[in-house]
């Protein structure tokens, strides 16, 4: 072996076998090249390398690349200054986007919540039996007080044998079932009581008004019977009021020149899908279901848009939600409906198209007006102007 090392040294041809190993001296260590490091090893001898042979030259220049490298790295470093200044612009960043991006995955959240609750609530009052005749309903005599049990007993003899309740409260208690007393409707105004029975969810239902048909003065009235709404909790935490209407009509709309809402009216739902968590905010987290015709019955659960494209010929009323939003369009005639019984709960107040069309031999096809304030419906020429009301899909 001793030969062998002497024989590369000296550059001198080695044996035909391989050398397995070259074994460290045991020299003092010499500098490798860095500037005050030292290195155990020595570059002469260490591992037996002479300085001019190209390992020795290729081991160096490795050496003086990785300093190299080594104080680039140090010289190109962030001074302190420049990252409180990069931390000051990632917080203003993240101060601007965060809130938009958790209002997206709040919204998405509440419309999935809105479409499971819809579905449940749809197949659980195609369930029952009938959704009028519920409780007792009698107004106070000289010999006995009223009696009003009818929105209690929908719920309790009727809802919950076909939907999962956890928890039935009166209109006294509301805040039992998670209702808070103050929401926010669409327009942005903070509604700071709840309506509590069905005339305070909209007056009409008992009351009269004076309008016009054609120019032509005409005083609507309808009267009612009040009766006190109740709350309840679902089993999936969604917190609900019902306005229960016990002689709800079982014939469908149909294409009379104008017609009262209040009869097909069974029951109206105001939902909170997430009790008095907030933002209790009409179209965010809180939104409204209203179920028509004692038999054979409509669920719909219209989310009107906050924003109005304006006033319109029917002609292109349909145009316009389309060109609003992608999502929207025009509400049937049930939802149109169901928009004019929740008037003060959702903040809207002008009359609007429906997507309802009338096609009548003698007149032609004529569009759908609906009046909230009035809750009517009326059948005018589509070459007039009203105002658009789009919802969401």
């Amino acid at each position: 072996m001793k030969n062998t090392i002497e024989n590369i040294l000296s550059g001198g041809g080695g044996p035909a076998e391989p050398v397995p190993y070259l074994v460290p001296s045991d020299r003092t260590t010499e500098k490798l090249g860095f500037e005050g490091i030292a290195s155990p090893l020595s570059s002469r001898t260490r591992f037996g390398i002479c300085p001019a042979s190209p390992i020795a030259r290729n081991v160096g220049q490795m050496l003086k690349q990785v300093q190299h490298d080594i104080f680039s790295s140090l010289r190109a470093a962030f001074t302190m200054a420049e990252i409180l200044l990069s931390l000051t612009i990632i917080g203003v960043v993240a101060a601007i986007t965060l809130p938009s991006l958790t209002g997206n995955i709040n919204e998405r959240t509440w419309n999935t919540q809105r479409k499971a609750l819809y579905a449940r609530l749809s197949q659980a009052v195609a369930l029952m039996p009938s959704l009028n005749g519920y409780g007792t309903l009698s107004e106070a005599t000289s010999s006995a007080s009223s009696v009003d049990t009818v929105a209690e007993t929908f719920v309790t003899n009727g809802l919950s044998k076909v939907l999962k309740i956890n928890n039935i409260c009166d209109y006294e208690h509301f805040e039992d079932c998670g209702i808070g007393s103050k929401f926010t409707n669409l327009q942005g105004s903070t509604i700071t009581s709840f309506p509590k029975t069905l005339v305070e969810m909209h007056t009409m239902f008992s009351g009269s008004s004076a309008g016009f048909v054609d120019s032509t003065p005409t005083i609507y009235s309808w009267h009612q019977q009040d009766t006190k709404a109740a709350a309840f909790e679902t089993a999936n935490g969604e917190s609900m009021v019902v306005y229960y209407n016990p002689i709800c009509r079982d014939k469908q709309l149909q294409n009379e020149e104008s017609q009262n809402l209040q009869p097909y009216m069974c029951a109206n739902f105001v939902y909170d899908l997430n009790g008095t968590k907030g933002p209790n905010t009409m179209g965010k987290d809180m939104g409204v279901m209203t179920a028509l015709y004692a038999y054979d019955p409509v669920v719909v659960a219209p989310v009107p848009l906050i924003k109005s494209p304006g006033s319109f010929s029917r002609e292109d009323a349909a145009e316009q939600c389309s060109a609003l939003d992608s999502e929207s369009r025009m509400p049937n005639i049930e939802e149109s409906a169901s928009i004019a019984y929740n008037k003060f709960i959702l903040g809207i107040e002008n009359v609007f198209w429906s997507s309802t069309l009338r096609i009548s031999k003698n007149e032609g096809t004529k569009g759908l007006v609906v009046s909230p304030g009035l809750l009517k419906v009326y059948w005018y020429d589509r070459d007039h102007a009203h105002p658009v009301q789009c919802i969401k899909r």
